[in-house]
């Protein structure tokens, strides 16, 4: 018979491999896969690189420059990180759409690496950690939003970055990464509000299931504590204009019933995750977080991508409100299929021929590299729709504009329908000698009304019906059309001259403060 002590020591080194097996302290992480998955960074950097300026502005883009030309704590619909780096980038490269994108391009470049990471964390292999690479690369949610720059994708970064430090924690103990993961945090909040959701559901997840620990390390508040302060400037704002970002909430929920609401949130995340690869893979990788006794470490992990879809699900969310789960729950699935052979009939779904597929749709029906006129105009494809015509609108205003009468044209102010068209012409009326424009629309409600002082108002848009509340005269000086456009938003316009106001702007002002742009759509056709 075998004698106690070698029974204890077996049991000692069972417990050790186990322990290693699953990511407890001490464990060492394969080698990483540093050559293939910098080239696959590369090819990601340079495919947005080379594609980032074939079509113009983007309407969301103009708007940023705007707000950064009025720096503030925070705006209506966000926090004022995003429209502080688009007047970096315009100052150190004016009027460059390529330059204003850089930052995108380098953050989605970077979620390559970081999705690498996240599954040698989890000890996976090369093959494991070069095909969560390859699967943050070829995700439609990622890399088609990676061209233009916005607060999804710094914010999704965040997120996959918090996700990577809290997985190395596991391992590692190391509560400097909780710090850190309170700084990132701080960083996501300065661009949007949604970590709250991450951290809400995953304290939850983290009560119920452990490891409670985490919430004793001193450094994690510490961290909460720098993510809180560097807030109240936002919060601030927020308070002292009445919290305009719960309107933009309803705002947001019916932008989202356009797309099918809440029935439809599901499938449009799964495609956002990537067809068919990053779909297949972020459902598999979020039942494996949950059920896999080599992941039981990370399973509050899974229960938090389970309690985020479930709070953007009843709050009427969007799908790219998750995309910063992809790189956890895709890391997970790939590590998982290095342990045990996936059935027939799906494992096809992790070879090479269909990754190059995954990857040759993403770019075709999510990038720049397509005319625009292959898209039809219209809602068909938002963003390329939404990124022409804006300068030709602008110079349609400036035409308008400079032939008004002198008595009308002295002390004329430009009001915008929507916050798009208004940003547009600030950022090109300066070279047409256009004065400064205004709009109710959303965030340029904040930046303030016309002087009292003002004339005549030459106003962009379609609804004769609300201008005529306000102004005795109204006529039309001229439409506008743009082929690919969105009727109502940047063709199909028309440019009114208002006289005889009813009231000053200070009064009227208040009640021309609008969230709501998808009424704007299916606006009247321009005669």
């Amino acid at each position: 018979m075998r004698s106690m002590t070698e029974l204890a020591g077996d049991t000692s080194v069972a417990i050790t491999q186990r322990r290693t097996r699953v990511g407890r302290p001490g464990a060492v992480p394969p080698t990483w896969a540093r050559w293939p998955v910098l080239a696959i960074t590369a090819a990601v950097a340079a495919v947005l690189a080379l594609t980032s300026g074939r079509y113009g502005y983007f309407g969301d883009e103009l708007y940023f420059l705007a707000a950064g030309r009025r720096l503030d704590w925070s705006y209506a619909d966000q926090p004022p990180l995003i429209p502080l780096l688009a007047r970096l980038m315009d100052t150190l490269f004016p009027d460059s759409v390529a330059a204003l994108r850089l930052p995108a391009t380098l953050v989605t470049a970077l979620g390559v690496i970081v999705a690498s990471l996240i599954a040698r964390e989890l000890r996976g292999e090369r093959r494991a950690q070069v095909l969560a690479a390859a699967t943050y690369a070829v995700s439609c949610g990622l890399l088609g939003t990676g061209h233009t720059l916005s607060t999804d994708v710094i914010d999704s970064f965040g997120w996959t970055l918090i996700t990577w430090l809290l997985v190395r924690w596991i391992r590692t103990r190391g509560d400097r990464l909780l710090l850190l993961s309170g700084v990132a945090t701080a960083v996501c909040l300065q661009t949007k509000d949604l970590i709250v959701i991450f951290w809400f559901a995953l304290v939850c997840a983290v009560l119920v299931l452990g490891p409670r620990e985490l919430l004793r390390r001193p450094l994690l508040w510490v961290g909460g504590g720098i993510a809180v302060v560097c807030s109240l400037p936002n919060l601030w704002w927020q308070a002292h204009h009445g919290w305009p970002q719960l309107d933009m909430t309803q705002a947001i929920v019916a932008e989202q019933n356009i797309l099918g609401g809440r029935l439809a949130l599901l499938p449009l995340i799964l495609i956002f995750a990537g067809i068919p690869i990053g779909a297949v893979l972020f459902c598999y990788g979020t039942w494996r977080l949950l059920r896999s006794a080599e992941l039981a470490p990370y399973r509050f992990l899974g229960w938090t991508i389970v309690g985020v879809l479930v709070i953007v699900l009843v709050t009427g969310g969007r799908q790219n409100y998750v995309t910063g789960l992809f790189a956890l729950a895709n890391a997970a699935a790939v590590v998982e299929l290095g342990r045990r052979r996936p059935a027939s009939w799906w494992r096809w779904t992790t070879t090479w021929p269909v990754y190059a597929l995954a990857a040759v749709m993403t770019v075709v029906t999510t990038m720049p590299i397509r005319p625009i006129s292959w898209d039809g105009g219209g809602t068909t494809n938002p963003v390329s729709a939404l990124s022409t015509g804006w300068p030709e609108l602008t110079t349609a205003v400036a035409d308008a504009f400079h032939t008004l009468p002198e008595g009308e044209r002295q002390g004329a102010v430009l009001l915008a329908d929507t916050y798009w068209q208004a940003s547009a012409i600030d950022q090109f009326g300066r070279a047409e000698g256009l004065p400064e424009v205004y709009s109710g629309s959303r965030g340029f409600w904040y930046f303030g009304p016309p002087p009292d002082s003002a004339r005549a108002t030459l106003f962009v848009g379609s609804d004769e019906q609300t201008l005529r509340r306000y102004f005795g005269n109204v006529r039309k000086v001229r439409t506008f059309n743009s082929r690919y456009g969105i009727t109502g938003i940047n063709t199909r316009l028309s440019l009114w001259i208002c006289t005889n106001q009813r009231a000053e702007w200070s009064r009227m002002w208040p009640e021309l403060r609008d969230f709501i742009i998808t009424d704007r759509y299916a606006g009247p056709p321009a005669h």
